[in-house]
């Protein structure tokens, strides 16, 4: 039979008609599982396979932080229930789990090899198995696509940025689908089926339908994902300027490698034959990214202190200290965060905080910040990737799945957006007027 063959048909076949292939004798033997870190340029992608998602299985269970104190079986329970979800009708049961990795992977490779041996049911389970792992910061990286007629720079999406909660607004529109229907920014999102919808990646492309809201009038628009181009100005890493002519406003979008000494030439130059009274870092939307940077802006402004500690299931933890070769700022210090603040950009607000080295203005952090992701390669050239240990803050605080609260609550509002008013930016002003 060929692809082309009803699914119907080909379910029947496969379970019914096919010569189980049985497990493999070495199956789950430490030579077939083991995982270590890339070496060299990213190769093609093969197939996924059960031996990958075998693969995956032991290198958790090897090396992720948590693994010492999680039930293996887990793993298992979740990557066969996507598996009967994706062949609702193959007659499809678990077997008996005994809470031995190898014996019970023996079980679960037999029972899925009775029934397929197809790519993407690989995927899904694999896929399942790294989601049950519920962290943030855990991910398989595989089959990374673009959009046709993608360059370096475009945007893929519904065009805009949206804000808050209650209510939901557009923060920002930056052109495709949003610029043409004539989006503005502070217009409110009465309803919409999934929030999750408005920040599509691709390949997804379903249409969208918003209720809206602006001053009296109120409208429905269906906005469709794609690609459109992006202002190039507002991507860069390190933005900065003169307020006033008396205040230094550096905004970090993200802690990419020399993200650090971006924003340390910045406030040099700008500061320079001038009396500055401080400098305002705005790392709201900050993604994260590595906290070697994320470390040494802050040392930028405190020194001698704990800045994280990187700790294992057992709480055996490291200590980070700051970076003491870099210079010191000298300027008071207020920084911008919101719930774009993540990862890396959290280890930095969280010891500004703690070290009183500025002041936080804004709106909680994201609190994804579960440890860095450490990659591993398996055998399709694929990368899964999960902390090896946990981020906990200087004063082994745990920040992840809670953030870290801004000393001054400063949300933003729709009338702000619209009327183009950035009231956290404002706070920090009149802050550093009292300092």
């Amino acid at each position: 039979m060929t692809r082309a063959v009803a699914a119907g048909l080909l379910l029947l076949l496969a379970v019914s008609c096919t010569t189980p292939e049985p497990p493999r004798a070495q199956a789950g033997s430490p030579e077939s599982t083991t995982c270590a870190p890339p070496k060299g340029p990213p190769r093609e992608e093969a197939p996924t396979t059960i031996d990958v998602v075998e693969q995956a299985y032991f290198c958790i269970l090897d090396e992720y932080w948590r693994a010492p104190a999680m039930d293996p079986r887990d793993l298992l329970v979740a990557g066969f229930t996507a598996l009967t979800r994706a062949l609702p009708g193959a007659p499809l049961s678990l077997p008996p789990l005994t809470g031995d990795p190898r014996g019970d992977w023996a079980a679960f490779e037999a029972t899925y090899r009775k029934i397929t041996d197809r790519e993407d049911l690989a995927e899904v389970t694999l896929e399942a198995m790294v989601a049950a792992l519920d962290d943030n910061h855990a991910r398989w990286m595989h089959d990374v696509e673009r959009p046709p007629g993608y360059y370096d720079g475009d945007g893929y999406g519904l065009g805009f940025q949206v804000t808050g909660d209650d209510p939901l607004f557009v923060s920002a529109v930056e052109g495709g689908a949003a610029r043409k229907a004539g989006l503005r920014p502070g217009d409110v999102i009465e309803n919409v089926d999934d929030p999750g919808l408005l920040r599509p990646r691709y390949p997804d492309g379903q249409p969208v339908e918003l209720r809206l809201r602006r001053g009296d009038r109120r409208w429905s628009v269906t906005l469709t994902p794609g690609l459109y181009p992006r202002d190039l100005a507002t991507l860069q890493v390190v933005q900065s300027r003169l307020i006033d002519d008396e205040v230094v406003y550096v905004r970090v979008r993200g802690f990419s490698p020399d993200a650090a000494n971006r924003a340390f030439r910045a406030i040099d130059r700008l500061r320079a034959g001038r009396s500055v009274r401080g400098v305002v870092l705005d790392v709201r939307g900050n993604g994260g990214g590595s906290p070697v940077e994320a470390t040494r802006l802050v040392s930028a402004f405190v020194h001698g202190k704990v800045t994280s500690h990187l700790c294992t299931v057992d709480d055996q933890c490291e200590p980070g200290q700051t970076d003491d070769t870099v210079g010191l700022v000298g300027l008071p210090l207020v920084v911008l965060v919101d719930g774009g603040c993540a990862s890396a950009c959290e280890h930095f607000s969280s010891a500004v905080k703690a070290h009183a080295a500025g002041l936080l203005v804004g709106t909680r952090t994201a609190g994804l910040i579960s440890g860095p992701g450490e990659p591993f390669l398996l055998r399709d050239n694929t990368v899964l990737s999960f902390p090896t240990r946990r981020h906990l803050g200087p004063n082994r605080e745990i920040v992840d799945r809670i953030g870290v609260a801004p000393h001054h609550f400063v949300p933003p509002t729709p009338d702000d957006a619209a009327a183009g008013r950035d009231a956290a930016l404002a706070k920090a002003l009149t802050l550093l007027d009292t300092r």
